[in-house]
């Protein structure tokens, strides 16, 4: 997860589908790195899907409206 708080970017890991915002942070954007997202495309070639995610995938337009309302509803919503 690229998770801001309080305007400060960080990189965040949760197991078993855990998702940030329940506990109030501000999600930007999220990769999932396990084989079950990539290996039909990709089989064992990990770095190559996540060059491909990071450079055509990733919608980082919505990423930036995510950080922009940082204060207002997604934060909102988990408190």
């Amino acid at each position: 997860w690229l998770v801001s708080r309080g305007g400060k970017l960080s990189v965040e890991k949760t197991a078993n589908a855990i998702n940030p915002m329940a506990k109030g942070v501000n999600c930007l954007l999220t990769v999932d790195v396990w084989e079950h997202a990539y290996y039909l495309d990709y089989q064992n070639a990990r770095p190559k899907y996540l060059e491909t995610l990071l450079s055509k995938i990733l919608n980082w337009d919505f990423a930036d409206e995510n950080l922009s309302r940082e204060d207002h509803a997604v934060r909102a919503a988990a408190e």
